[in-house]
């Protein structure tokens, strides 16, 4: 029954995403349509002009603050590329896990056919330790795929407590360095991100971290705190998982009125949760799932025209964030985890189905999960969730939640 309802749910939001997409960016003339059997479905305008770029903290280093998020088909997929060189968003993120190392081998063959355009690019990949400490070959596999000597950034992905930072990362990062395999280290975090953030803010060897930060976080006092620690230290930080959406969705009267209002601005509440992020100056780039020209034009156009957003826009989500946040899961998961007989990644589990109800992408959920231990299927129904429940700031129903992973994830 859930299921069925939370599906009607998602056709009610597509309904009213096609006529945002109708509004905000078919309205323009010129730019890129997008056609089947003949038939312009769609007129995508490009930015006015390039996207803006920002300090990327104490590198010297400036990017586009728009990046390119890399869980796409980019091997079939060089017009986006090509669009992106265009219109100036030139830091672009992948990573070894991605599409089992297709999507770093979709740039690896843009910069073969392109090797000028190599310099101007802001290249962003990533290795996790769950997938073993051998960093240094499996680098060389990545540089390999795309076609490139260095990257500009190499994040440790995905890291849940700041004590993965160790001494050996340390060491292997500067290692690295010398060889001029990578320009920059740090870490990307969807767990745990204040205490990551805090204790990476005292860390002078951490030039970037890539962490959740949208409309929900970003007025926590906590993460506020910590976001300036990293910022005082000359940190680069880029923001990801901006939209906001949990492993709960609803659509509400209160959700529809408000996105109703950003239209009537000449935005969609989508392109309002981006600059509502872009408004915090200490972050110099969102890096943003963009799988088709459409949404990469919306956001381009975004990051371009940010001045129709108001003090009043962004009280305006705080306030949905405040009304909604039952439906959110921050992140906190060592708070719940600790609750359980034993170890779950409950907030791993969250991050998928927010990709099956929020995202509405069941392939990237199910790819997700099945990275996750091998018990965790198990321990979904195995396991007495009530603790846990009681110590969750945001009272999520984490109990059902694991049930209904286990029954769709599965």
């Amino acid at each position: 029954m859930a299921s069925r309802k939370n599906g009607k749910t998602g056709s009610n939001r597509r309904d009213f995403l096609k006529k945002a997409v109708a509004i905000g960016v078919g309205a323009s003339v010129g730019g890129v349509a997008l056609e089947r059997s003949g038939r312009v479905l769609a007129q995508i305008p490009p930015p006015r002009q390039a996207i803006p770029r920002r300090p990327f903290g104490r590198s010297g280093i400036t990017v586009s603050t728009l990046s390119m998020g890399g869980m796409f088909d980019i091997i079939n997929n060089r017009l986006m590329l090509a669009k992106a060189m265009e219109w100036g968003l030139t830091y672009w993120d992948t990573a070894e896990a991605y599409g089992g190392g297709r999507s770093e081998e979709g740039i690896g063959r843009w910069f073969a056919r392109n090797p000028d355009t190599r310099k101007q690019v802001f290249l962003v990949t990533k290795l996790s330790r769950r997938r073993g400490t051998d960093f240094t070959p499996r680098l060389e596999k990545c540089l390999q795929r795309l076609n490139t000597d260095y990257v500009d950034l190499l994040f440790v992905h995905g890291i849940r407590g700041i004590d993965e930072m160790d001494g050996k990362m340390k060491s292997w990062g500067q290692d690295m360095k010398k060889a001029g395999k990578i320009r920059l280290f740090g870490f990307s975090t969807h767990a745990n991100m204040e205490e990551c953030l805090e204790g990476a803010a005292g860390m002078p060897w951490i030039d970037g971290i890539m962490f959740t930060y949208n409309y929900r976080l970003m007025h926590d006092p906590r993460m506020r705190a910590a976001v300036e620690a990293c910022h005082q230290a000359g940190i680069g930080l880029t923001a990801m998982k901006t939209q906001g959406g949990g492993p709960i969705t609803r659509t509400s009267e209160s959700e529809m009125a408000m996105a109703g209002r950003f239209m009537e601005k000449g935005f969609t509440d989508y392109q309002a949760k981006l600059m509502a992020v872009w408004e915090d100056k200490r972050i110099a780039s969102i890096c943003s799932q963009m799988p088709n020209l459409t949404i990469m034009a919306a956001n381009s156009a975004a990051a371009v025209d940010r001045s129709r957003f108001s003090r009043s826009d962004g009280a305006r989500l705080a306030v949905y964030a405040e009304e909604t946040s039952g439906d959110y899961c921050a992140g906190c998961g060592r708070i719940c985890t600790e609750k359980l007989a034993e170890p779950l990644p409950v907030n791993d589990v969250m991050r998928c189905l927010m990709y099956l109800h929020s995202y509405q992408d069941r392939d990237l959920a199910r790819t997700t999960f099945e990275r996750l231990p091998d018990n965790t299927g198990a321990l979904l129904t195995g396991l007495d969730f009530s603790v846990a429940e009681k110590s969750c700031p945001r009272r999520l129903p984490i109990g059902r939640l694991m049930h209904e992973a286990a029954d769709l994830l599965t």
